[in-house]
């Protein structure tokens, strides 16, 4: 049971996690000074508010004091109280009439007892209670005191003084055995007295009774509900924003104009160098977020120029073909996806393997290596980590059920069901979240924006700023990232009157066949075909 003693009966207002539910304001007609009233106030475990009003009036003055029974709380939606077991004692009498519930006071003194229903709503959380009171009599001296039987009662607001220019109250405090004391003296008429107290939920029960234009209507739009759209809409506006800033940071990317010169002059020598050491099934990869067959096609033949792999053409059945045969052992040197890419072209116990058999369905898994591809990638911190990702996922379909459970619980009980809709639907636009933003990372997006500038600066490539004795090595080491570029054919015009045994060793070092050639101008004429004969068997499973 919860007790108020002390000043004119004003309005009790109860809410959870600041949904405001209000009980009858007073509105009081000009009383003569020396107008005294005592009111205790009990708010019962059942939620009924049961009120003792004890009034004393001078000689020849009169009091008058009315509560609204219907009270607009929004647009077409009001609250309705009803009062009973009323009684009246001394020179006082009672009415209710026109939705009014009207106390007179004649001189001398006269007690009021009344019980006023439908005060209460809640929601889960919390329990606010809020006591406002319009003084319009003189008070000398106002105390009151509150009783919670849990003892788990607290402050949240105290305040006095006329409408607009309120002041804390001087002298409210808790005891330690729960009980709230407030004492104030001077009071003038026309003050207000507002006093915010949380509860614990459940504390008493909820009965308030919501009618109008959306009567019976749980999912109509009312103050909290609008509120937690107002929310919701902050929330998209909020993930709006995020996913834009992270997709125009992708594309500032492909905006981007610089040029990263691959090749390092000293001492005479030439050599090749990729931005940060990224690999070209990587740069493809990270490129267009996509494990494309260009870029395994690209890891077989880095695979091959660094000394892994020979690749040697022949003719098969009056076509060409292309054999890729083991030269080294995969070694502590290749990344976990290039070593997926050498064990699928070579598995244990296979040393050399046809272009044209790998075509045969199930001889490539391609999903592996994608896989490895990807994993990499996160590992590097060029991809975002999928587990990550699905957290908004996680924490989304968590607020669907959240928000469905307290829809249902708010139509049976205190409606703004809509309240719960919306939460539900920031649920849903959390599942979704991950879906637009994109694979590469701030890290990821800032390799992708080197290899784009490497690119670049690989078009800008002459053969005369190389030596000789370079130009192999260059050629053969800046092919594999020429091919995920689509640029592999410029590449080759720009090297194809090399000289392959301008380093002393005839032909190229990592495909047969042209050991006798001056020059690459045969090799400028078959190497498509077999990028587009490997390209085609890493499209098919």
């Amino acid at each position: 049971m919860l007790t108020f003693r002390g000043g004119a009966a004003g309005a009790l207002l109860l809410a959870a996690a600041g949904l405001l539910a209000t009980a009858p304001a007073a509105h009081t007609q000009p009383a003569p000074v020396g107008v005294s009233i005592t009111a205790d106030l009990t708010l019962t475990e059942g939620g009924v508010l049961e009120v003792i009003e004890t009034i004393g009036v001078p000689e020849n003055g009169s009091f008058t004091m009315s509560l609204p029974l219907r009270l607009k709380i929004g647009d077409d939606v009001e609250r309705v109280f009803k009062v009973t077991d009323v009684t009246a004692t001394g020179a006082g009498t009672t009415k209710t009439a026109d939705d009014q519930f009207t106390i007179e006071a004649e001189p001398g003194e006269s007690t009021f007892t009344y019980t006023v229903h439908n005060t209460v709503s809640d929601a889960p959380g919390t329990q606010v209670f809020h006591w406002l009171g319009v003084l319009n009599a003189d008070i000398a001296v106002l105390d009151v005191s509150v009783i919670s039987p849990t003892f788990e009662m607290g402050i949240i607001d105290c305040k006095l003084g006329p409408a607009g220019n309120a002041r804390p109250c001087a002298d409210v405090h808790t005891e330690p055995d729960g009980v709230l004391y407030l004492r104030q003296t001077d009071l003038r008429k026309g003050d207000a007295i507002d006093l915010t107290l949380q509860m614990p939920p459940g504390t008493v029960a909820a009965n308030a009774d919501v009618r109008g234009g959306n009567s019976n209507n749980f999912f109509a739009f009312t103050a909290p509900v609008y509120a937690a759209f107002a929310a919701l809409g902050l929330a998209l506006a909020a993930m709006f924003a995020f996913v834009l800033l992270a997709r125009k940071r992708a594309a500032a990317t492909r905006a981007d104009s610089d040029t990263f010169d691959p090749l390092i002059q000293h001492g005479g020598h030439a050599e090749f160098t990729s931005p940060d050491g990224v690999l070209p099934g990587e740069a493809g990869l990270i490129l267009d977020e996509h494990a494309d067959p260009v870029d395994i096609a690209a890891t077989v033949v880095d695979l091959a120029v660094r000394r892994y792999l020979w690749i040697t053409p022949v003719s098969a059945r009056g076509a060409d073909d292309w054999r890729i045969s083991r030269v080294n052992a995969p070694d502590d040197q290749l990344r976990e996806y290039e070593r997926t890419v050498y064990d699928m072209l070579l598995p244990e116990g296979t040393d050399t393997v046809a272009v044209r058999e790998l075509r045969a369905p199930g001889r490539l898994e391609l999903e592996p290596i994608r896989a490895a591809m990807r994993t990499d990638a996160v590992a590097t911190g060029a991809f975002a980590d999928p587990r990550q990702r699905a957290i908004p996922r996680w924490i989304g379909a968590a607020l669907i059920g959240l928000g469905a459970i307290i829809t249902v619980t708010l139509a049976m009980t205190a409606g703004h069901a809509l309240v719960g809709v919306a939460i539900a639907l920031a649920g849903v636009a959390a599942v979704f979240l991950p879906k637009y933003l994109p694979t590469r990372t701030t890290l990821g997006d800032t390799i992708a924006g080197r290899v784009r500038a490497m690119q670049r600066g690989l078009d800008a490539v002459s053969r005369d700023r190389i030596p000789p004795i370079d130009q192999e090595t260059i050629f053969s080491r800046a092919l594999p990232y020429t091919m995920i570029g689509g640029r592999a054919d410029n590449w080759i015009r720009t090297f194809r009157d090399m000289d392959p045994s301008a380093d002393s060793q005839p032909g190229l070092y990592w495909f047969a066949g042209y050991d006798r050639d001056r020059n690459l101008h045969r090799f400028a004429a078959q190497f498509p075909f077999f990028i587009t004969a490997l390209e085609a068997a890493c499209r098919s499973e």
